[in-house]
């Protein structure tokens, strides 16, 4: 079953802020393989196959470091169509050395973790079947166990790593909030998302269409942590795709009933998480 297309609601783009464009370039070009659909001085728009923007980057005047222990991105997670892909790319990074953080088999998914130059988070995957997920309660059942890096790599045949596959899309995104309460109703009564997971009191899980998560929520950077500078690294926005304007309009809607402000800005209809995560919300 396809997660990222209607009548799903799903994150399709993801915008940073980098401190060197140039740099970042090279980094998701080379390293991450995408391909450059835009560029200026100091923005660029990334795709896995020449069509769809992934990630926008921009490059902020008086840019500074990511700020530490501030709400924000924890990583965004491109989902290869493939096992034997998410095995090609396992083989380029040991090829290359570039430095893993983390290399995880969560039941519903295998994945692999790493960072971008400026510290912005990015989790690699591929998904099991969905056939294969088990449910209790209506929670997905997720874990975090030891990848199997070895069959990884023999799926991969020694193939060599060339770019992002076709059909590469934007898994979901996980976030730091400063809290869960409020943030749990702004995305489900005002987003229309479903808990399909619970980390104790520490992080929530949700999605559209019995996906094992769109969206990551967590308060690993602290109950109450602040929001970061404008012009420090990090998340600009993300974009969430609707269905049809149907949709958009009701959630827009329900955005308002619960207190939620949605401005129109450049075309885009905007609201902001109660962490101060930007969300456009697109059809």
């Amino acid at each position: 079953m396809n997660f990222h297309r209607e009548p799903n609601t799903f994150v399709e783009q993801v915008n940073l802020k980098v401190q060197n464009i140039e740099r970042s370039l090279a980094f998701y070009k080379d390293i991450i393989g995408f391909k450059v659909l835009d560029q200026t001085a100091t923005t660029a728009k990334l795709s896995a196959y020449g069509k769809t923007v992934l990630i926008s980057l921009e490059q902020p005047e008086n840019v500074i470091p990511k700020q530490p222990r501030t709400t924000g991105l924890y990583h965004f997670a491109l989902l290869l169509p493939t096992r034997a892909d998410l095995g090609k790319i396992l083989l380029h990074f040991i090829q290359i050395g570039y430095p893993l953080q983390g290399a995880s088999d969560h039941l519903v998914s295998e994945a692999l973790y790493l960072a971008d130059p400026d510290g912005n988070g990015i989790e690699i995957y591929t998904d099991r079947p969905s056939s294969t997920w088990d449910w209790k309660n209506n929670e997905v059942i997720m874990s975090t166990e030891p990848l199997d890096a070895q069959s990884l790599l023999e799926e991969a045949q020694g193939q060599s790593w060339k770019a992002l596959p076709s059909g590469t899309v934007m898994g979901h995104i996980h976030l730091h909030v400063s809290e869960l309460k409020k943030t749990e109703e702004f995305y489900t009564k005002g987003l229309g998302f479903a808990v399909v997971s619970r980390y104790g009191n520490q992080a929530l899980f949700i999605s559209t269409g019995k996906y094992h998560h769109h969206i990551g929520l967590n308060t690993w950077n602290g109950i109450g942590a602040p929001e970061p500078l404008a012009n420090s690294v990090g998340l600009v926005s993300y974009t969430l795709k609707f269905p049809d304007e149907g949709t958009r309009k009701n959630i827009i809607h329900q955005l308002k009933n619960i207190g939620a402000i949605v401005t129109e800005e450049n075309g885009y209809f905007v609201t902001i998480d109660p962490s101060g995560n930007r969300i456009l919300l697109q059809i």
